[in-house]
């Protein structure tokens, strides 16, 4: 792995969350919200016979990372009744959206608790139900969003169908809001961001487009913020599924927002608006986090042909684009900054890796068909998740290296979680924990 360097003339960023032990997974994207991890003994090998160490079916379908705190893993899930043809076809004429959806009669939603030692189901808690709920992408679900993990508190959100709090040991819930409704149409997406007492949440629909905060320990709307930018006059490309990060600059927190067609800064105690950028281009349905490093925040701008963004802030903490990449970057998966590359998986299969300071091209290589999970790098490798199942492990570097390929049953369209001895995936027919020299 390559040495991370600071440049004279640079403003560094970090995530603003402290970095922890290697034995927790607590938000999409792990500790520091950037898909980069401690975790040490992870398997580079495995498959549905080799270093597994349990497999668990878990009701329902959802596309949430499984997050860990002391040795437990929760996730949430989502069991829905389809609608009848006719009713179907009735809904399907109320919109513009032409891609393949689902549509439901109704839908449950679920959190459930495991044990990380054993896979056993040791809880699970419906939390929400919806009659008639939106229409989703064929390619979703209604459990996407990731939760949070903060002590002995669990946060799940489910976009418009509502956000819950938790307590960890019962999986009691404490409150319920019900109140971000927007018309996503393609379903949920944005996980929330936890900072101080507060909840961070995208609320990026084809009808309204927001961003707010909820009080931690009561559900309630701390803020609330309008984007300001002007967009699309189509509504269908003013959604978006893309989750904020926090980061340090000037040394002061600001939530760098990705959201259709503009990237913006707010001030995440009071939801001020602080600076937005455009694309330059038509970007929505964008669904990555950022990243930063260097000085600089990395944005993907989502379809229709996505582009990679690279800002660097001033001294007055105002963002400037200072170089931009164009070719093979995902509309869905989020980039990974390691050291002083950054790696990132198109749709289409290829896997990239530029410096990240220049924007220069160092390698392009196919490694698979189609990428929706963000990478991550543990245990000083670096982990791409193929929806057809299969894993591509590579070796950090400006030189391409390829350790393993790994296959397992199912559709693989959640990101992995991480921690000491442990990696997690999570398909559409089970979550796996892989461990070295375990099988089931």
């Amino acid at each position: 792995m390559s040495r991370s360097r600071i440049l004279p003339g640079l403003l560094l960023l970090s995530a603003a969350l402290p970095l922890e032990a290697a034995d927790r997974w607590p938000e999409w994207r792990g500790t520091t919200g950037q898909g980069v991890s401690d975790a040490t003994n992870l398997p580079t090998r495995w498959s549905e016979e080799e270093n597994v160490a349990w497999k668990t079916a878990v009701p329902g379908l959802g596309w949430s990372t499984p997050v860990i705190a002391d040795g437990v893993v929760y996730l949430t899930t989502a069991t829905h009744v389809p609608a009848s043809k006719e009713e179907a076809r009735e809904r399907q004429k109320t919109t513009t959206n032409s891609q393949p959806l689902i549509i439901s009669d109704s839908v449950s939603l679920s959190v459930v608790a495991l044990d990380l030692k054993s896979g056993r189901i040791l809880l699970t808690r419906e939390v929400l139900t919806e009659q008639n709920p939106q229409m989703i992408h064929i390619d979703n679900s209604y459990a996407t969003p990731t939760p949070v993990i903060d002590n002995n508190r669990l946060y799940c959100h489910f976009g418009p169908y509502g956000t819950v709090g938790l307590e960890t040991k019962t999986l009691e819930v404490l409150w319920t809001n019900r109140d971000l409704r927007v018309k996503h149409e393609n379903g949920p997406g944005s996980s929330p961001v936890l900072w101080n007492d507060i909840l961070i949440i995208h609320c990026d629909g084809i009808d309204q487009q927001y961003i707010v905060a909820l009080d931690k320990h009561t559900g309630n709307v701390a803020w609330k913020t309008a984007r300001s930018g002007k967009l699309n006059d189509e509504p269908q490309l003013r959604k978006s599924y893309a989750t904020p990060l926090i980061v340090d600059i000037n040394s002061s927190p600001v939530v760098v927002s990705p959201a259709a067609d503009w990237v913006y800064g707010y001030d995440p105690s009071t939801g001020t608006e602080l600076w937005k950028l455009n694309y330059g281009v038509l970007g929505f349905s964008n669904a990555g986090r950022p990243v930063a490093g260097h000085g600089i925040a990395y944005i993907c701008t989502g379809y229709m042909k996505a582009e990679l963004l690279a800002l660097k802030f001033d001294t007055s903490g105002r963002p400037q684009e200072i170089w931009r990449y164009t070719k093979q970057v995902p509309n869905v998966a989020s980039p990974l900054l390691v050291g002083d590359e950054l790696y990132f998986a198109s749709d289409r299969g290829m896997v990239s890796c530029i410096d990240a300071v220049t924007g220069e091209s160092l390698w392009t290589e196919r490694i698979g068909s189609r990428y929706w999970a963000s990478p991550i790098c543990a245990d000083g490798r670096l982990y791409f998740f193929d929806k057809d199942g299969t894993t591509t492990v590579l070796k950090p570097g400006r030189r391409f290296e390829q350790l393993s390929q790994n296959r397992l049953d199912g559709e693989l369209m959640a990101t992995a979680a991480a921690v000491d001895g442990s990696l997690l995936l999570r398909t559409d027919k089970a979550v796996y924990c892989l461990r070295e020299n375990e099988t089931p």
